[in-house]
């Protein structure tokens, strides 16, 4: 049998998950499906913030006008507009507005090096951010990754010596649920957790359900996005796709990911990254060495493409407004069927 996502994904049935569950632990499920922290996510805007003029404060208003908790933003989300390019007065100026709207902010990098890492840290806290994620993004065989990544964030406290915020190490394609966890052992930072984006372990070979429940214990924050997997050189590559239209057990994850936390919801901000367009591909395989080596790769962007800049600009902000209506209908579904007194 070929490998197709038909017979490598296993299936992931919702609804019976939730009828096992206690008749208190679906009332708890129900409660944080009605009320779970919504994001607005730049990336959802990416080709509007390289192209449009969009600027954070445009993202901004979007949450507020979609009664979302907060936005999540890259430091170089808006090219001249960007945080990156903002002095320390206006930065501090866009935490204003932010708290003006009654928004939450978290601030995204694509890094952990020393220098990036530290002028993340310091544009985070001039906004008034709670959180800040990165990733790390080396050339190196996978050991080195690891190694370097653990010296990076263990700096952290450095950056941040009053703790005023906290951090997500993110699965960007190639570490493995293993690796990320053996990082944040090492690293020892309370304040420090795991993004989970619901299609960037496919790239590392991991299939969503088996790295949900690895990560699980340790998942603070999550991206949110359907994709579509594609056969890469014995691997697999994702290319990102309209949520609910691609191969991703979408409604089975957000009900893992509300259940994580006992006395209190553990994830604390689902972004909400539409993608459509973005491709990534394969680069961890089956038969790789046990220590394989990562080449060099830029950070993530969407191609444009070749056609009309105003029609494709429109149409990923229509795919952004529409991922918010998606994703409320799929925790409706969730907090109904966990009301359910009889099946």
């Amino acid at each position: 049998m070929s490998d197709t996502p038909s017979n490598i994904l296993p299936t992931a049935d919702w609804q019976e998950r939730i009828a096992t569950l206690a008749m208190p632990v679906r009332g708890h499920l129900a409660a944080r499906a009605r009320h779970a922290p919504l994001f607005a996510h730049a990336y959802a805007f990416h080709l509007n913030m390289r192209f449009g003029g969009m600027t954070p404060l445009h993202l901004a208003e979007f949450a507020r006008a979609q009664r979302l908790s907060g936005v999540k933003i890259h430091v170089e989300d808006g090219e001249q507009a960007s945080l990156a390019a903002m002095s320390d007065i206006a930065l501090s100026a866009f935490g204003a507005q932010i708290e003006r709207l009654g928004l939450d902010l978290h601030v995204e990098t694509s890094t952990t090096e020393a220098h990036g890492l530290s002028d993340a840290v310091r544009i985070a806290l001039a906004t008034g951010a709670t959180s800040l994620r990165c990733y790390p993004r080396y050339e190196g065989r996978i050991s080195q990754i690891i190694d370097w990544t653990i010296a990076d964030l263990r700096r952290l406290t450095e950056f941040d010596p009053q703790g005023r915020l906290r951090y997500t190490l993110e699965q960007h394609e190639d570490l493995k649920s293993e690796e990320l966890i053996r990082i944040l052992e090492a690293v020892g930072n309370p304040r420090l957790g795991l993004l989970f984006d619901f299609g960037n372990m496919v790239n590392a070979h991991e299939l969503p359900m088996s790295a949900l429940e690895a990560q699980g214990p340790y998942i603070s924050e999550v991206h949110v996005k359907d994709c579509l997997l594609q056969p890469d050189r014995g691997g697999w590559a994702h290319l990102a796709c309209l949520s609910d239209e691609g191969h991703l057990p979408m409604r089975a994850m957000l009900v893992e990911l509300l259940l994580l936390g006992t006395s209190r919801p553990q994830v604390t901000a689902f972004g909400l990254e539409e993608e459509e367009g973005y491709f990534a591909p394969a680069l961890r395989f089956p038969a790789e060495e046990p220590d394989p080596f990562i080449a060099a790769r830029p950070a993530s962007f969407t191609d444009i493409g070749t056609g009309d800049l105003a029609t494709r600009l429109e149409r990923e902000a229509v795919a952004a407004h529409r991922q918010v209506d998606i994703i409320r209908a799929m925790l409706d579904e969730i907090a109904a069927e966990a009301e359910r007194t009889e099946r």
